[in-house]
């Protein structure tokens, strides 16, 4: 797979996420696009004029967490094997995080694994999930509990394909890269309290600096042995949320916002964060129009769920907390009282 330099770009150990416009992509192989009717309908033909391979094809699969199963998976394999691909054929996620974690998923393990480029359509995809070569789809246990890491050959992302995004698709994005700001970046978090992400420019550069924290985390650790845990801040919540709720009631940088209202009461009885900070990470959140709120129907369910968070080990639960604004921390021997405590605050 080729494609024309670009001086905008992020180069990390094994591929390069490239920004700005989308220049032609070659390949001398067959390829499969894999992508939702949405965003077929929108954006397939500008894609299309950007490939060149030996022959393209395109599959589509419905759009929505609660899809994010083997199923799913399935299908794609159906139509990998249909279209005759081999080990030098390459998958291409076109779509937001819940494509490029399936497509991952399914080019890892699709003739043990071949090469797959992410490009994705939403803020959050952009500026998360696509970049790291975390993959995977759901069971009733939990979210993301079944995956493997499998890095992309390259990541494309085009602030083109935010123009047709829906206003809540591109808040839930905007909580992914204030959880960033808050783990990693003081300077960045202040940007963000003034920033206007109508501003096309104001936001490609906000992306470029959030995909930038990201892949300098995932250089250092790409199998989340260490600090790359640290991107979970608000997730350990927020994947219970998901669950909880129904798959697609809640987007999931919507659930991942709650969840950091959530960790930061916790890191507030723990006395790493003042309430100046809680306030002001709170109202970040409701700037860009993220929910805040949440309703715990069973706090004991809910403090289970925790059990089965992939950073639990040996029946002890790891948080990842704001330890202020612009770093993080993490805590494993937090007393069950407290865990319950602070639940009970969404409880009433």
């Amino acid at each position: 797979m080729k494609c024309q330099n670009n001086p905008f770009s992020i180069a990390l150990p094994s591929y390069t996420i490239t920004f700005g416009d989308l220049h032609k992509i070659t390949h001398k192989d067959k390829i499969l696009i894999v992508t939702n009717p949405k965003i077929a309908g929108l954006h397939l033909q500008t894609l299309l004029a950007n490939l060149e391979a030996k022959e393209i094809y395109c599959h589509t699969i419905p759009d929505g967490e609660n899809y994010k199963n083997f199923e799913t998976i399935n299908g794609i394999l159906e139509a990998a094997f249909n279209h005759q691909l081999n080990r030098n054929s390459l998958m291409i996620a076109f779509g937001g995080g819940v494509i490029g974690d399936i497509v991952g998923f399914a080019s890892g393990i699709f003739m043990r694994g071949i090469d797959f480029i992410q490009i994705p359509t939403t803020l959050l995809a952009q500026v998360d999930s696509s970049v790291g070569g975390k993959t995977g789809i759901n069971n009733h246990f939990g979210k993301n509990l079944i995956g493997l890491f499998h890095q992309p050959k390259a990541v494309f992302i085009h602030p083109h394909f935010l123009s047709t995004l829906p206003k809540r698709e591109l808040s839930a994005g905007m909580a992914e890269i204030i959880k960033m700001a808050v783990c990693f970046d003081k300077g960045f978090f202040k940007v963000l309290q003034n920033a206007d992400i109508t501003n096309q420019g104001a936001l490609l550069s906000i992306i470029y600096q959030a995909v930038s924290i990201k892949a300098k985390v995932v250089a250092e650790d790409e199998k989340e042995y260490g600090i790359r845990a640290t991107l979970n801040y608000g997730h350990t919540f927020g994947h219970i949320i998901e669950r909880e709720s129904g798959y697609g009631h809640y987007l999931h940088g919507e659930a991942v916002g709650i969840g950091i209202i959530m960790a930061n009461k916790l890191a507030l009885r723990l006395n790493l964060i003042t309430q100046e900070e809680e306030k002001s990470i709170s109202e970040l959140l409701q700037k860009y129009q993220i929910p805040t709120t949440y309703k715990i129907r069973d706090i004991e369910s809910f403090y289970q769920a925790f059990f089965w968070d992939k950073k639990t080990s040996n029946n002890r639960i790891k948080f990842i907390l704001p330890n202020g604004i612009g770093n993080a921390c993490f805590k494993e021997d937090i007393p069950k009282e407290t865990i319950l405590e602070v639940l009970s605050e969404f409880s009433k």
